[in-house]
């Protein structure tokens, strides 16, 4: 039997004599404020046993791992009819590229990319009476967590510098790929990115996705085919234009944010997530990848 508790030990101490920890993402101005030597990680297996080290219960802006949860929601309400608005091929492009837009008429290559996920906060606005409050609702229960909630500070930094994000917004407008207003898709979508959480708080709202779609409470949240794609876009598309990267250092299904934020995990058996804030030059937790190679390793625990 694996003992987590002693390899996540062993990690934390290797992240803390780490000299290069990459960069912090300063072009949002509230993350740029976080101290770069924070690292925390958090582990739940199954049992729902968790073990942790480090920074493991100090809260973070999860920015685009919460693509996966505003996918999980739009999934369970309309289904398939999904796929006939976004792809699900890998970008090989950056988070925030638009180029493929415009080649492929307005289709995102993936929801896990930011015209993509705009495209799923666009479904999200169209099907909820109150999107921002729903949603939230939505998190707190797969995570049986009520003391999750937007950092409204967060939010607003990225309004007011997220012109890319607004033009890829536009942009879909003018392809019918956004049905409701530019400005109100965009707030729902900047909220969303903003969801802060720990790593304990990041894995307990992701063990469903390692229990065929049942939360902590074992309340089921989506179908096991659901789950299965969800899962294999993570690792084909959940770390931008170093997927492919992570799926041959690391080998889990996983999604990043800007954040710093990493969460990975394996069906059946376990879900991590780590902290980190400095960046590599692909947008993603450098010593959060580190962490997870060094996890996969140490254990021989990978979906290959």
């Amino acid at each position: 039997m694996i003992d987590f508790q002693r390899v996540l030990n062993s990690i934390n101490e290797a992240a803390s004599k780490e000299k290069d920890r990459g960069k912090i993402a300063n072009y949002i101005p509230e993350l740029a404020k976080i101290e770069l030597e924070k690292f925390g990680i958090h582990l739940i297996d199954m049992q729902r046993h968790a073990f942790s080290a480090g920074n493991h219960d100090e809260r973070f802006s999860i920015q685009s791992i919460s693509k996966v949860l505003t996918l999980s929601m739009a999934l369970g309400l309309i289904g398939e009819k999904l796929w006939e608005r976004i792809d699900v091929e890998p970008s090989g492009d950056p988070f925030n590229h638009l180029s493929l837009l415009e080649l492929e008429n307005g289709i995102p290559r993936n929801p896990l990319i930011n015209p993509g996920a705009i495209v799923v906060a666009d479904i999200l606005v169209s099907q909820l009476k109150n999107p921002k409050e729903d949603f939230l609702a939505f998190v707190r229960n797969i995570s049986n967590d009520e003391s999750i909630d937007y950092d409204k500070a967060v939010a607003e930094s990225e309004k007011r510098t997220g012109f890319r994000n607004f033009a890829a917004a536009n942009l879909l407008k003018s392809y019918g790929n956004i049905k409701n207003d530019v400005d109100i898709v965009l707030d729902f979508y900047f909220h969303q990115c903003s969801l802060s959480m720990s790593c304990a708080q990041l894995a307990n709202t992701f063990y469903m996705f390692i229990n065929h779609g049942k939360c902590s409470r074992d309340i089921t949240h989506l179908t096991t085919r659901q789950v299965k794609r969800i899962n294999s876009l993570m690792i084909t598309c959940g770390f931008y234009d170093e997927s492919g990267e992570f799926a041959f250092e690391v080998g889990l299904p996983g999604k990043s944010g800007v954040g710093g934020g990493i969460v990975a995990l394996l069906p059946n058996n376990f879900c991590v997530a780590t902290w980190s804030p400095g960046l590599n030059k692909k947008g993603n937790s450098k010593l959060g990848m580190l962490a997870l190679e060094k996890l996969t390793t140490i254990t021989e625990l990978s979906i290959f």
